[in-house]
């Protein structure tokens, strides 16, 4: 089940990687490559809760084996791609895939191992998604280099399909069936309006640029926020009934619980929203191949896991104030890059811009494993798994939102100026997103991180 999970967590960075060589393989436009990225997370967000009620109904083992299989599909679908669009629509059926796969994972976990059996389980759970992201960055590139059969980027795709199939192997003999017998039916009404309003806040966002603005555009995002708002007044009134709501809007009215995700939805987008940037650039515009981007971005994994393990040992005793230094400290790092571009003179090297990505891994061990205890000790034990699941979305759809507009500065810059000018004007604005995060952070209850320990 963990490496079912670890696909789907490489799958977060591997792409990142070889986006520049798909991009002039397939002619693709800013606006397409973009939306490689935001498909697959859009899908999942908008897909993540209701798998997982589906799993508590119909057994978790045979919905895991089921979004094992069509993740293997999707990959297949992604790797003989013949055009942008056909692309896209295949990463978004490996984001649905893989968001029937996850909450599976997690379910099971809880099910099948209790006391320490349990944390150990989840904190190797936790230690791969730690490592996929450099595992993801140095098979991207060296894959996509490495041109194997001729196939170049489409390799990223095609080793997920021996895996899945291994896994469905593994799995169908290994892995016990559980389900909740008093779980409630999904909201599948609800799940077509959170889709239908995901895509309308997003698809302005990405579209808008290309489009000019158009009017319609700001409309048809705000008819989107609506939804939702009006989706989270429903499932808030929905006391009885054999459907679970949608949207368990009653967990925002933990106020650490409510703070940790909007802290998770910015930091997200902030990061996936500068990822992506500063890949394009160190390929479109330094000249980098795969191999050397990835390598160069190690740096940051490896700030991360330094202090990952530290943030365990200082939050207790210095509470919020460690989420608040891993947010400057990501901020910090993000101007440091921004400022190695700023005074290149040609190409620049690779250890000019290490500094400021191990700042900022180092703020990101600081701020995520803290922040993930805070939002689950926010509330009851009971509502951990429905808590879990928000606390997943927010993250997919902030990674979709933070491609959306920081990808699409960076685009827009990009056409007239070159792309060490578009990225030194977009940096700023996942910095500044960071320096969000570090406010909300001070928001936070003043012991809700001491009581998450």
């Amino acid at each position: 089940m963990v490496i079912a999970a670890l696909m789907d967590l490489i799958d977060g960075t591997i792409v990142n990687v070889a986006l520049p060589t798909l991009q002039r393989d397939l002619h693709a436009s800013g606006t397409q490559v973009e939306w490689t990225v935001s498909a697959y997370l859009l899908a999942f967000a908008a897909t993540l809760i209701t798998a997982g009620r589906l799993g508590d109904i119909v057994g978790r083992k045979r919905m895991f084996l089921a979004g094992t299989a069509a993740f293997g599909a999707a990959s297949l679908l992604c790797a003989v791609a013949q055009t942008p669009g056909w692309l896209i629509g295949a990463r978004t059926l490996q984001g649905v895939a893989a968001a029937i796969i996850v909450p599976q994972v997690l379910a099971t976990f809880r099910t099948i191992f209790e006391g320490k059996e349990r944390g150990a389980a989840f904190g190797l759970y936790g230690a791969m998604g730690g490592l996929a992201s450099a595992l993801g960055l140095i098979l991207g590139g060296a894959l996509t280099d490495a041109d194997i059969f001729g196939w170049g980027w489409r390799t990223i795709f095609v080793v997920n399909v021996p895996v899945a199939l291994g896994v469905l192997v593994a799995a169908a003999a290994l892995v016990p069936e559980s389900r909740e017998r008093a779980a409630k039916r999904p909201d599948l009404l609800g799940a077509g309006i959170l889709v239908g309003a995901l895509v309308a806040i997003v698809y302005p966002l990405l579209e808008g640029r290309r489009l000019g603005w158009p009017a319609w555009g700001w409309g048809l995002l705000a008819l989107g926020v609506l939804a939702i708002v009006v989706l989270g007044v429903v499932d808030a009134r929905r006391r009885h009934g054999d459907v679970a709501p949608l949207l368990p809007t009653r967990l925002f009215s933990y106020p650490a619980f409510a703070a940790g995700v909007l802290v998770q939805l910015i930091f997200f987008g902030s990061m996936l929203g500068f990822v992506l940037t500063f890949t394009l650039w160190l390929q479109g515009g330094q000249g980098f191949s795969p191999m050397h981007a990835g390598l160069t971005t190690i740096a940051f994994s490896v700030g991360a896991l330094l202090t990952a393990g530290v943030s365990i040992a200082l939050a207790p005793r210095f509470g919020r104030y460690v989420l608040v230094a891993g947010a400057l400290l990501m901020a910090a790092g993000t101007l440091g890059c921004d400022v190695a571009a700023h005074h290149i003179d040609g190409t620049v090297s690779s250890w000019a811009l290490v500094p400021g990505l191990a700042v900022a891994g180092a703020g990101l061990g600081l701020l995520v494993v803290p922040l993930v205890n805070v939002v689950l000790a926010a509330v009851p034990s009971d509502e951990a798994g429905e808590a879990s699941g928000v606390f997943s979305t927010a993250q997919q759809l902030g990674g979709a939102l933070g491609v959306a507009i920081i990808g699409t500065l960076f685009f827009d810059r990009l056409g007239g100026h070159g792309f060490t000018a578009a990225f030194t004007h977009a940096a700023p604005f996942a910095a500044g997103g960071y320096v969000l995060c570090a406010l909300l952070s001070l928001a936070l209850p003043r012991t809700a991180v001491e009581e998450a320990y």
